[in-house]
């Protein structure tokens, strides 16, 4: 075999390592892949080309692996694909203490078993206990528990 193929199978196994741990991470196919190129290459070297050229080639690829890892790491080089954005977007934080047992309400969608109802002229999402109510049906708070709110139907 000869070296350019030998250079060729060890270059595509590093860059499957690089796709595998700075790109897709998780997938592991692009991991094994690059370790079986690599092993692939190597093996190569150490059959075609002898033990001491296999040598010579572990430790240039070991030494290549580490300092490609290191520049990958330490440069900017991925700053440029992350994300940099933020969400300074805010969920409706009402006081518990607005609703209480007893209030009343209409459904606004159906609850099935959870939807949005207009209790004290607040739109709001509630849930019930498993039943189904229909929407514009009458509905009474019978529980507020960590700002979840229980309603069933007003009878």
């Amino acid at each position: 075999m000869s070296w350019l193929l030998i250079i060729i199978l060890i270059l595509l196994g590093l860059l499957f390592l690089l796709l595998e741990v700075l790109v897709i991470p998780g997938s592991t196919v692009a991991g094994i892949a690059g370790f079986g190129l690599l092993f692939v290459g190597l093996w190569q070297a150490y059959a075609s080309k002898g033990i001491i050229e296999g040598h010579i080639t572990l430790g240039s690829t070991i030494i290549v692996t580490v300092v490609v890892l290191y520049f990958s790491f330490k440069a900017g080089t991925w700053k440029r694909m992350a994300l940099k954005t933020t969400s300074d977007g805010k969920m409706d934080q009402r006081e518990g203490n607005e609703f209480n047992e007893g209030d009343t309400g209409i459904t606004i969608s159906r609850l099935a078993p959870s939807g949005k109802a207009m209790i004290n002229n607040h739109i709001i999402e509630v849930h019930t206990y498993g039943e189904f109510i229909d929407h514009e049906k009458d509905i009474v708070v019978i529980s507020v528990k960590d700002n979840k709110i229980i309603v069933t139907t007003k009878k």
